[in-house]
């Protein structure tokens, strides 16, 4: 074969020059973009693991975003936390100004003026937005959470940041938690509201030796110091009868009488109302006297919300004619065990004495519930509903008794019934409905089918279940929603047009829904609401049918009673909490007192405690929110980490070493120059050099 100066020429130069061409290009290609290829074909291994780093990249941005976002709510919640507590501090220095017994009306008012500009503060905090985000209406962040009023306009959600894989973060606390979260190492504090002095102290001749004559009574004194007396002797004896009734801890409910003479101290009365709930071997309650003479109950189990109170005393001064009138078994007494047969009795000690009356009748709780007793404080849980312009509202939280939860539509009564079980229970309704007309409705349950009757039992209207086929509830399945339709139905006057259809009956329940609403509040309470008018004619009384009956079971539920006031509790009710303390300064009440003003304020000592636990409440998500705003910089800071490892091993992968690529192109170049040289000389051969 002849060699040609074509092979010559492909053999060297074609073939080289095209290769190192090629590789110039490419070491150009990523000095001019810094990457070390940019198609998939120039490098599938690399291509593939660039890809998947540029996706943790991205993913790592958005957790990244949305951590800081939830840092930043987090640390704003932080500083609004500081404000709440500090303007707390001060509401409660000012409490304790006012407390001290110096200060004079103008000096209260001035305080109470300024305590309401803290409340303001404080609602204006709760209002605080970050981003045109509330902080404190849960997942309700478009929507102011507190109300001018004080009510919450939220919800319980929590908000969550990514903080990882399949990991998150919660960044906010609700104000369902804030405002009206639960302690669950909270003990229930309750206490009457009428100041007992000593009745005695102010009438010499009516004194034993050895009793105390200090006007404010202790609860070493006697029995006589706190009901009085009508001469100076204690031969014969009177008895004093105390009716007691309340709630245990474990939501059991009570009634009962104790009996005591003259010879016996508060100290006695107090150890009695302790074995009511249960005191023996162990306590577990505190029967207190303040400095006022009022009863406090404090319960010993933590996380219950349940106690309740209420006592009234009698005593009969004027026993020679074989009547005890103070004793409501007596035999003058027609209905035996009613707590109205002391109506008859006298409140006011002075008319004791002038010989007006020899029934006296001591009230240790009483409020401005409307009644059908003379004696106001008689009357515990046969009471009407507080009437507010179109809405009736009942004061009573229907409370969970397995987990102190409120109830629900959906809450069986039997969930909250003392008892337990409600086979046999009655429960009167009685009032006047939207139209002005007076009802009076049993409502029967019973686990062989509930009925209702607006007749004295003529008409037993089904309380229909939802079950199929549809038939009358059994008692211990029927739930709240079940009872306010019926209570809905009576106070608007809208009855089913049988007694035994269910369709009449959903009917019925459709109409009187367009005139009224009967729902429970977000703390457990009935409320209803007459849809026709601003300021509404009904009336609602719903209570057991032994309300008021010593002789029978006490009621095993309690909707609106005259009981004792609440000092403290587990649950939290924020705003109105703070606005009962303000009142108190308002008032001018240092203890409840029901004679004077609003017979449902605790008084400045009590709003004191009040402040002091809301302090604590709010310490307590502050620490919540201090963790939650720790974890989340934590994460910031890891994720920046992971960040830059990232950024770090994708640049190893896909960036051209600057430095390399320029050693390789002065290499390349060097050979093709080389290469050309050779061509160059190859090309120069003569016919002799080929031959």
């Amino acid at each position: 074969m002849r060699v040609t100066q074509s092979m010559y020429y492909d053999s060297i130069y074609a073939t080289n020059n095209q290769k190192l061409t090629q590789e110039l290009f490419d070491v150009n290609k990523q000095i001019s973009s810094g990457l070390k290829i940019e198609y998939a074909s120039d490098d599938v291994r690399t291509f593939t693991e660039t890809m998947r780093l540029d996706n943790e990249m991205t993913t790592l941005g958005q957790v990244k975003a949305s951590t800081e976002n939830g840092a930043k709510f987090s640390n704003q919640t932080d500083v609004v936390l500081n404000d709440f507590t500090t303007t707390l501090d001060r509401t409660k220095t000012l409490l304790l100004t006012a407390a001290n017994g110096t200060q004079s009306d103008q000096s209260l008012d001035a305080i109470a003026d300024e305590l309401r500009g803290l409340e303001d503060h404080l609602k204006n905090l709760a209002n605080t937005s970050i981003n045109g985000q509330y902080l404190f209406g849960g997942s309700v962040t478009d929507t102011k959470p507190i109300s001018d009023d004080g009510t919450y306009n939220g919800n319980d959600q929590a908000l969550n940041a990514l903080v990882g894989s399949n990991t998150q973060q919660q960044y906010n606390i609700s104000g369902a938690e804030l405002f009206l979260g639960e302690e669950s190492t909270q003990r229930r504090e309750i206490t009457s509201n009428t100041v007992n002095r000593n009745m005695l102290a102010d009438y010499p001749d009516l004194q034993i030796d050895g009793e105390s004559t200090e006007s404010m009574l202790t609860s070493s004194d006697s029995i006589r110091n706190l009901m009085g007396d009508i001469d100076a002797s204690n031969d014969p004896e009177n008895t004093y009868y105390f009716y007691v009734r309340g709630t245990q801890s474990d939501g059991t409910a009570f009634q009962d009488t104790i009996e005591l003479n003259d010879t016996n101290s508060i100290d006695d009365l107090l150890v009695e109302i302790g074995k009511l709930y249960g005191n023996g071997d162990v306590d577990l309650v505190d029967v207190t006297l303040n400095n006022a003479g009022e009863i406090v109950v404090t319960d010993k189990q933590t996380g219950s919300s349940k106690i309740d109170f209420h006592m009234v005393g009698a005593v009969d001064f004027d026993t020679d004619d074989g009547n005890d009138e103070a004793n409501i078994n007596d035999s003058i007494y027609a209905n035996a065990g009613a707590i109205e047969n002391l109506d008859g009795g006298e409140t006011d000690f002075a008319k004791i004495l002038d010989g007006t009356n020899d029934l006296f009748v001591k009230e240790f709780v009483k409020s401005d519930l409307n009644v059908n007793t003379t004696i106001q404080g008689l009357t515990y849980d046969r009471t009407e509903f507080t009437k507010e312009g179109s809405s009736l509202n009942a004061n009573v939280s229907q409370i969970v008794r397995s987990d102190n939860s409120f109830a629900t539509s959906r809450t069986k009564l039997s969930d909250v019934a003392t008892a337990g079980a409600l086979d046999g229970t009655t429960f009167d309704l009685e009032g006047i409905d939207i139209y002005g007309n007076a009802y009076s409705v049993t409502i029967d349950l019973s686990n062989n089918g509930s009925t209702f009757s607006p007749d004295g039992g003529a008409t037993n209207y089904k309380i229909f279940d939802m079950g199929d086929p549809r038939d009358a509830v059994p008692a211990d399945e029927m739930t709240y929603q079940q009872l306010m339709d019926v209570m809905n139905m009576v106070v608007t006057d809208t009855y089913p047009t049988s007694k035994d259809n269910p369709d009449d009956y959903d009917k019925a329940i459709s109409l009187s829904n367009d005139k009224g609403s009967t729902s429970l509040s977000f703390d457990g309470k009935i409320e209803f609401t007459d849809l026709t008018a601003n300021n509404t004619q009904a009336t609602i009384s719903l209570a057991d049918a032994n309300a008021g009956n010593f002789n029978s079971d006490a009621s095993v539920m309690t909707f609106n009673t005259n009981n004792a006031l609440t000092i403290r509790d587990p649950k939290t009710d924020f705003f109105k909490s703070l606005d009962q303390a303000i009142s108190a300064v308002e008032e001018h009440k240092l203890y409840p007192d029901a004679d004077n003003g609003d017979t449902s304020n605790i008084g400045i000592q009590n709003a004191i405690q009040v402040i002091d636990d809301l302090n604590d409440h709010v310490s307590r998500s502050h620490a919540k929110v201090g963790a939650q705003s720790n974890s989340l910089n934590n994460s910031l800071d890891r994720i920046t980490s992971l960040e830059t490892s990232t950024l770090s091993l994708r640049s190893s992968v896909i960036d051209t070493d600057l430095a390399e690529a320029s050693l390789r192109l002065t290499q390349l170049d060097t050979n093709y120059q080389a290469m050309l040289s050779t061509v160059g000389k190859v090309s120069q051969l003569s016919l002799v050099n080929y031959l």
